[in-house]
């Protein structure tokens, strides 16, 4: 049976050339996840399509068509786009590769969907850049069913104490050090692990904390393959606070 949707709101993750004048388009939506389509003629001079189908553009989508690829049958603008530049353009595109890699086609994700254009327009304003991504990569790992226990020990369940030192085992949660952690063990003070808990992210050191936290997180489902928007964002990061840059 062919399948048929009309104005689907949507955001463009990545198009690729498809044969002489088409593309391969790679997109979220609210109620249908993320979906392939085939945007034919799109890339020609003329082609009303071209314009509109830009990353951090709000569309409205129609298509029809079945199993992994689609035929796309209509754009139009649902907003104006989201203008980023810089890291933040790359932070914009580190929040594409998320959905790419962690999403299966076909699986409704309203919520991360609305957590999506939130991170966005987040990422537009001045305020550090350190709270939409870690507020996205949060919401992500929720919808995905690999939440975070930031809250409890794993052994006794009992709160996190503030001034206790953890280490956090993947898919587990805080575990209470009585003394050196192992090699490699992933270590937080318990007030730390709080304040990840509610995003406050103001001290630098938790800042961090919070990133590496997130990004082996991540690590553990994105099956070995690295992020490269992620490497770049990183980098240019780094080179940033090299040259005395926020």
């Amino acid at each position: 049976m062919r399948h048929q949707v009309q104005l689907e709101p949507a955001w463009l993750l990545h198009p690729r050339p498809f044969r002489d004048s088409s593309l391969l388009l790679e997109v979220f939506t609210r109620q249908h996840g993320r979906v392939g389509l085939v945007a034919k003629g799109a890339r020609r001079a003329r082609s009303r399509e071209r314009a509109l189908l830009q990353p951090f553009t709000p569309l409205k989508l129609s298509w029809r068509g079945s199993g992994e690829l689609a035929t796309l049958t209509g754009t139009e603008p649902h907003g104006p786009p989201i203008r980023l530049s810089g890291t933040r353009l790359l932070a914009g595109f580190y929040l594409n590769e998320l959905l790419l890699r962690l999403l299966a086609r076909g699986d409704e994700h309203a919520v991360l969907f609305a957590r999506y254009g939130e991170a966005l327009a987040a990422l537009a304003t001045p305020q550090q850049l350190a709270l939409p991504l870690r507020h996205f990569e949060r919401s992500l790992l929720e919808e995905l069913g690999y939440g975070l226990n930031l809250d409890h020990d794993i052994v006794d369940g009992l709160p996190l104490d503030p001034a206790a030192r953890y280490e956090y085992v993947l898919e587990q949660g805080p575990r209470r050090l009585a003394g050196e952690p192992p090699a490699g063990a992933l270590c937080l003070t318990g007030q730390t692990l709080l304040d990840i808990a509610e995003l406050r992210l103001e001290v630098p050191a938790t800042r961090a904390a919070a990133r590496r936290l997130f990004t082996v997180a991540l690590d553990l489902y994105l099956g070995g393959r690295p992020l490269k928007s992620r490497q770049v964002l990183e980098a240019t990061l780094r080179l940033g606070r090299g040259l005395g840059r926020d």
